[in-house]
């Protein structure tokens, strides 16, 4: 199972300048500081909630299981230790202590308070007041207050605690925070009108929403989910090696799922949308090695299916074309890191063409 890869970057740092008067987060308020030289006040840089993106634990806020926010926060009885309800239900003892769990509880009350938390971070409104320290307040609706110690935006912190959740397959947080950091990217594309960064995040997150619902068994809504990244992922720029990589990639997942539904012609004709991208992508790019071997795995997809379509001939050269690639890829020093999968690949598509081969021959002498 592979891990989603984050679509955003670190967003920079709030002007330390900024006038403030006071800055709310998530209910409780940090006492502004005032300079002597009569400078508007700055808001304190710290997270009320004490937490440090440096650190893999939110305290009091997060399951030690996998590491990310709880997501239906539950109660181990009788040690009252703290997990999510999808990691603790593993377990028929305590991860921290050891005790017997006799039962498990939900705690809505901290759920509550990891539902402010998340709401509250990285979103809330910082308001001004004039230099002088008078006047009504003015919010500057755009401004995001990013603490010092976080320094992530809101979409970058909820990818990240999907993809902890994911990693330790809490499939159902992931999927939790994967929506609400969706839903936030389109309200935002609703006033930008599509800009191609704003996409690019869209459709990454969609892909990885469908992880997710692949991952739960869910093949329907996973198809969904992949389809509309696709959607926004063409309406980008084709020479950007990172969102055509993406792009194909997730027509190979839809043509995966296809193929395990038993709708063989879809399939193919998914298999066949990736192996075009990425055909095109060594047109522009020729000897990237790493677009090299993608386009081998294409020709391999198509190959698998074309054989199990009965289109022995084409099976068979699909195969023959992927091992050519794979034999005359050079990788220079730089793309060594490379060579172990160049030779997964090859070894794998030589033993399916050797497979082919063989049991065309024992159909001929049974003949």
């Amino acid at each position: 199972m592979t891990t989603p890869v984050c679509p955003f970057v670190k967003a920079a740092r709030p002007d330390d300048t900024c006038p403030a008067k006071k800055a709310i987060a998530a209910g409780s308020e940090t006492a502004p500081t005032r300079k002597d030289s009569g400078e508007a006040a700055t808001v304190s840089p710290k997270c009320p909630f004490g937490y440090d993106s440096g650190n893999f634990k939110l305290g009091s806020l997060s399951c030690m299981i996998c590491h990310a926010l709880l997501f239906d926060s539950t109660k181990c009885i009788p040690c009252s230790h703290l997990f999510c309800q999808v990691c603790i239900s593993r377990f028929k003892d305590c991860p921290l202590c050891g005790a017997d769990i006799e039962k498990l509880e939900a705690d809505t009350n901290l759920q509550s308070m990891v539902d402010r938390f998340i709401e509250g971070h990285a979103r809330i409104q910082r308001p001004h007041v004039d230099a002088n320290g008078e006047g009504e307040q003015v919010v500057n609706e755009d401004k995001k207050v990013i603490y010092e110690d976080v320094s992530l935006d809101r979409g970058a912190f909820l990818v990240q605690q999907a993809m902890r959740a994911f990693r330790a397959q809490n499939f159902k947080s992931a999927k939790s925070r994967l929506t609400m950091c969706a839903e936030d990217i389109r309200g935002q594309l609703e006033k930008s009108d599509n800009s191609s960064e704003l996409c690019s995040q869209l459709g990454a997150v969609l892909g990885m929403l469908g992880d997710c619902c692949r991952a739960m068994g869910d093949s329907t809504d996973a198809i969904n989910y992949f389809e509309e990244s696709v959607e926004f992922l063409t309406k980008l720029p084709i020479d950007d090696l990172e969102i055509t990589h993406t792009l194909s990639v997730s027509f190979n997942k839809i043509g995966d799922l296809k193929y395990y539904d038993g709708d063989l012609q879809a399939a193919r004709s998914y298999y066949l949308r990736s192996l075009g991208v990425r055909r095109d992508v060594i047109k522009n790019h020729p000897g990237v090695a790493s677009q090299i071997l993608d386009v081998a795995v294409s020709l391999a997809k198509v190959a698998d299916v074309d054989s199990s379509l009965g289109k022995e001939d084409e099976a068979v050269n699909g195969f023959q074309e992927a091992i050519k690639l794979l034999e005359s890829l050079s990788l220079k020093p730089e793309e060594a890191s490379l060579e172990p999968r160049r030779l997964s690949v090859l070894a794998f598509i030589k033993t399916q063409l050797e497979e082919k081969q063989s049991g065309e021959t024992a159909s001929l002498v049974s003949t």
